[in-house]
């Protein structure tokens, strides 16, 4: 099923999108998290949000969630870990699926962690941010696992089933709960390497040699996500319509850069939702 528009994040600005393009009648792919946003969850107390004063950030969640559930939006709880122009349309690499949308609207936040010395230029060449999507690469080999959230513990478990070895480094104080088979190694990650055809992930106090590296963070930059997209560092270079530089491809949010406001958010998510509206209407007069 090929959708109209590919709403990539659930905070405020990719919900707000997906409720202004389902009014306009547009089959929607919502892909997040059903938990909606941990950011939004975990704010004490929101000020400048019109027509809720001083409101707790679970609060303003649970109003959207409630809206969403009413207007019978789904949300498909995949991670996106590339988005390709695939001419009339664009695919997406979800775990080990393959969407199709006429239109995209990227809504993931701002990526707040820096690249690792060495991620970037191994990207694809040993380096990967979805386990479930290259997992059958390194069946029988060794895996290096980067965390940066207790949720990815869920990977690193898969990857165990299917690599002769895992090792888990979290980016996190939390305990893990993993199988007896993933070794957790709790030493800071200062970069990842190319030695002689192999990665090795470098700690202040050791080389770990591997096979493949899988770094895996709520959102992946935006650069890496779409290839050919404008960016202005870790934001998504777009104009007052919300477009980005590819057509038919469209930010709103934290990805677009300051400020980081949830009202503006929810503002440019309406604002993207109706131009990808137009970019579709446009393109099948055409």
């Amino acid at each position: 099923m090929r959708y109209d528009i590919a709403i990539i994040g659930t905070g405020p600005a990719g919900l707000s999108a997906a409720v202004t393009a389902t009014i306009r009648n547009k089959r929607v792919l919502l892909l997040g998290s059903r938990n909606l946003c941990e950011k939004l969850a975990k704010a004490h107390e929101i000020q400048n949000y019109l027509g809720f004063p001083a409101v707790k950030g679970e609060d303003l969640a649970a109003a959207f969630q409630r809206h969403i559930s009413q207007m019978g939006i789904q949300i498909t709880e995949k991670r996106v870990s590339a988005v390709y122009a695939m001419g009339d349309f664009f695919a997406l690499q979800a775990g080990e699926d393959m969407l199709e949308a006429s239109s995209v609207i990227l809504a993931t936040g701002v990526v707040q962690a820096k690249p690792l010395p060495g991620e970037e230029e191994l990207l694809g060449r040993g380096v990967s941010y979805c386990a479930t999507c290259d997992a059958p690469l390194y069946r029988g080999k060794r895996a290096a696992v980067i965390g940066y959230r207790p949720r990815e513990e869920a990977e690193a478990a898969f990857l165990s089933e299917v690599c002769s070895e895992v090792l888990y480094f979290p980016v996190y104080k939390e305990e893990t709960h993993l199988p007896e088979a993933v070794k957790v190694i709790r030493e800071k990650v200062a970069g990842i390497e190319n030695q002689d055809g192999a990665r090795v992930v470098k700690t202040a106090e050791n080389g770990y040699t591997v096979d493949g590296v899988f770094v895996l963070r709520e959102a992946v930059a935006p650069s890496q996500l779409v290839p050919g997209l404008e960016t202005d560092g870790s934001h998504v270079r777009v104009d007052r319509k919300m477009a980005a530089s590819i057509p038919g491809v469209f930010a709103c949010g934290d990805i677009t850069g300051t400020p980081y406001q949830y009202i503006k958010a929810a503002g440019e998510g309406n604002v993207a939702a109706l131009s990808a509206v137009a970019f579709l209407d446009q393109k099948e007069r055409k």
